[in-house]
């Protein structure tokens, strides 16, 4: 078999220098300071609202059946607690369960470039290690040099995590060579849980190269014609993976130096076709500072400012007498990511999965009933059987503006644009109503806090009493109580006898 060759030059036979790039991230996860402002505030507004979300998927059966004890009853002493329900669960299936919760319904922070992805989803690894860790030093362990994690802790590992995801994003698209982004959720949950575990730099470099030549996943459980429910758990498999690498790596096991530049067998030669990644900067807090919040819609990142503006042309239809009945077509101007992740106009509606991302069937509802909520993709639901809305999402077409698409990765604007054109029945061509910026983004975060801290106490309170729910919101309000709250007391106030029942 002829070998392919790869862009970076082999290392010398017997070389045990690490690829510079996993040197850098167990560099920058050791050594550097976090202190910036900003990138603490956001981190705590992603903390509220990343759990907020977690505990909204609880509602779902699809979800909940998924959790728990991987055997029935078992409860470990010390253990991570999983917010929302009763279990008590070991690191590795605690990070499953709580990755797996808050990536369900796709409602939370964004992270948009070459590659996207979501952040927040290593919080899954980040909480159920810190808890873990707390709990069990306190009852006299040993972790981590008996180290008892503050929130402050947590919110520092998440900039660092979402930092070492985004960063690698910016510029490498994992997608476009078939690959899930949740690979990036993999190599930062492993970074930072290497250290939290008290693992040495050199220590959190080989778990870092395990987190590069283990299995990589698919996106195939994303795409037509195989869109499934895997796409809700996939991250809760990355944290889970990387917490298990990392104590691999903490009971002795070494790394491998060149995971991704080795000839043939290297992750670039293998995975990336021979190209090295690309870095448009180095690692701080940029991520961190600069991340996306899903406040508005439930509903994939790309078509945010698209259902806004059908909400906006809701009003200019009620205004003229018309409905959603009244439309003939729909022009949706928009950019590149957005037609090839969810533009699926005939594309029939197999699932949930199918529906949260088809751009066509969120505009769609949000015009037909002037709402877009989880249970509009729901088998059964009212949008999901309506057949208004199978007519019209055949009647909306994306063609893309290269403008668009150029501001998109512009890293002074990284917005997500869409425009909608609609023509009625009787010929009317409305004036073409435009969003650049979702509600969320950087250029509208003002905006967006108090709708944030909103949305979480709304998630809150469908589990809690109006007494815990305050305290959960006054406490998530004043900041530096909240950083000095030790997380395993922070996590017991979301402790439930029960999970909620589902639909």
């Amino acid at each position: 078999m002829a070998a392919r060759q790869s862009a970076a030059p082999p290392a010398p036979a017997g070389d045990k220098a690490y690829d510079p790039e996993i040197k850098d991230m167990a560099d920058y996860i050791h050594n550097y300071d976090v202190n910036s402002d900003l990138a603490f505030d956001t981190a705590r507004l992603v903390f509220l609202d990343t759990l907020g979300c977690g505990l909204e998927a609880l509602k779902f059966k699809e979800c909940t059946k998924l959790l728990g004890p991987i055997v029935d009853g078992t409860v470990v002493p010390n253990g991570a607690r999983v917010p929302g329900t009763p279990y008590q669960l070991d690191p590795v299936n605690g990070a499953f369960n709580i990755g797996a919760m808050i990536r369900w319904l796709d409602y939370n922070d964004c992270w948009l470039a070459a590659e996207w992805g979501h952040p927040s989803d290593n919080l899954g690894g980040i909480l159920a290690v810190a808890d873990w860790i707390t709990r069990t030093n306190k009852a006299g362990g040993n972790i981590a040099g008996g180290k008892i994690f503050t929130v402050k802790d947590v919110l520092e590992a998440m900039i660092k995590a979402h930092e070492i995801q985004g960063v690698l994003a910016l510029e490498n698209s994992y997608n476009k060579v078939g690959l899930d982004h949740v690979v990036l959720v993999k190599v930062a949950t492993t970074a930072v849980v290497s250290k939290m575990l008290g693992l040495t730099e050199k220590q959190t470099a080989d778990a870092i190269t395990q987190a590069w030549v283990d299995g990589q996943s698919l996106r195939t459980y994303r795409h037509t014609p195989n869109t499934m429910s895997r796409k809700s758990w996939a991250a809760g498999d990355a944290c889970q993976r990387a917490v298990n690498l990392v104590l691999k790596v903490q009971k002795g096991e070494g790394g491998l130096h060149t995971v991704l530049s080795a000839p043939v067998w290297g992750f670039y030669d293998v995975l990336f076709k021979g190209e090295k990644f690309k870095f448009q900067r180095p690692y701080g807090s940029y991520v961190m500072e600069n991340v996306l919040f899903k406040v508005s819609y439930p509903a994939e990142f790309h078509s945010q400012t698209a259902i806004e503006c059908a909400q906006i042309i809701n009003k200019k239809l009620a205004a003229m007498g018309k409905s959603a009945k009244d439309i003939k077509a729909i022009t949706n101007r928009t950019h590149e990511a957005c037609i090839r992740i969810i533009d699926k106009q005939f594309k029939a509606m197999d699932n949930f999965a199918d529906r949260d991302h088809c751009v066509q069937y969120m505009v769609a509802t949000m015009l037909a009933f002037n709402r877009l909520t989880a249970t509009d993709y729901a088998d059964g639901s009212e949008a999901a059987t309506s057949p208004l809305i199978e007519d019209l999402r055949k009647r909306i077409s994306c063609v893309e503006d290269p403008k668009y698409t150029t501001d998109y990765h512009d890293p002074s604007k990284r917005t997500i644009p869409n425009a909608l054109t609609v023509t009625l029945n009787d010929g009317t061509v409305l004036e073409e109503v435009a969003v650049e910026a979702p509600l969320g983004h950087r250029l509208r975060r003002e905006e967006a806090k108090p709708e944030i801290l909103a949305k979480y106490k709304r998630h809150l309170s469908a589990h809690f009493d109006q007494a815990r729910t305050d305290q959960l919101v006054n406490l998530g309000n004043d900041r530096k109580a909240l950083e000095a709250t030790e997380i395993d007391q922070y996590v017991d106030l979301y402790v439930k006898d029960k999970v909620i029942d589902s639909a």
